[in-house]
């Protein structure tokens, strides 16, 4: 829906869109189809797959010429690398999305999956709501949870929701237009959306089956996230970084040298 909105011109007014390499497989055809234009950044393998701020302000640069910036998508935690922010990187991708003025798109349906020692998921608007006033009333963001992504359900179930910080009214009718006639969201995740954002709490019946389910679910993340980065890593030619959280790893496979020059 908020892609369709930013959808438009051609040639150098063609919106561009700011993505991460690598980035969810589904992104590229999304934005293809909508008629916007990818302007990639490149994440920082050696630090865990991180955003890099000068890497953006490049990617910014790199694109003038070829397409109009108007928006910044970020995955956090990272879809497919796995890597989580810090309250510092956010808040750099925020000053630099006010800077620019760019509508920030946060991908945030991972943040029940964290299992890295001493990591806690920070939530993009916690964060700007705790900048600088004309941050905090200026920068235009949309962030977006997903409920097939999350402890509480399996894929079969769908259902999803954004929230949306600081656009302006006339623009939120044509949002709320195109969500009414674009997305039909079954009954069955709509009540399992429901039971997401308003979990069990100490004293509910419930609550003691729904904190061990939860626990149960992000335990067995966290052992199948290390029993396959042992695998990929003992593996000739392959290395991986370990996962912060999500439910993917992003290895590298180190091509010989004979491969590549025929490749060449």
């Amino acid at each position: 829906v908020i892609v369709k909105l930013l959808s438009e011109g051609e040639g150098q007014s063609q919106t561009g869109l700011l993505i991460p390499q690598p980035c969810p497989h589904t992104l590229l055809p999304l934005l293809d189809e909508a008629g916007l234009m990818a302007a990639p950044y490149r994440l920082v393998e050696e630090k865990s797959w991180a955003v890099d701020l000068s890497e953006l302000h490049r990617a910014s640069t790199t694109s003038r010429g070829h397409c109009t910036l108007r928006a910044i998508y970020i995955s956090n935690p990272g879809n497919p690398t796995g890597h989580l922010q810090d309250r510092k990187s956010i808040e750099e991708v925020i000053e630099f999305a006010a800077a620019e003025r760019l509508l920030l798109l946060v991908d945030e349906v991972y943040q029940d999956s964290v299992y890295a020692p001493n990591r806690e998921f920070i939530s993009y608007k916690k964060v700007l709501f705790e900048m600088d006033n004309h941050l905090r009333e200026t920068v235009e963001m949309v962030s977006f949870n997903s409920l097939s992504c999350a402890c509480v359900a399996e894929c079969g179930l769908r259902a999803g929701y954004m929230e949306v910080i600081n656009m302006d009214s006339g623009v939120m009718h044509f949002v709320d237009t195109m969500l009414c006639t674009d997305i039909n969201t079954p009954v069955t995740g709509q009540l399992a959306l429901d039971l997401m954002l308003s979990p069990p709490k100490p004293g509910d019946p419930s609550y003691n089956t729904f904190a061990e389910e939860t626990l149960l679910t992000r335990a067995t993340l966290a052992q199948n996230a290390q029993q396959t980065l042992k695998l990929l890593n003992d593996l000739p030619g392959m290395s991986c970084w370990p996962a912060m959280g999500g439910i993917y790893l992003y290895p590298r496979l180190n091509l010989p040298a004979e491969i590549r020059e025929q490749a060449n």
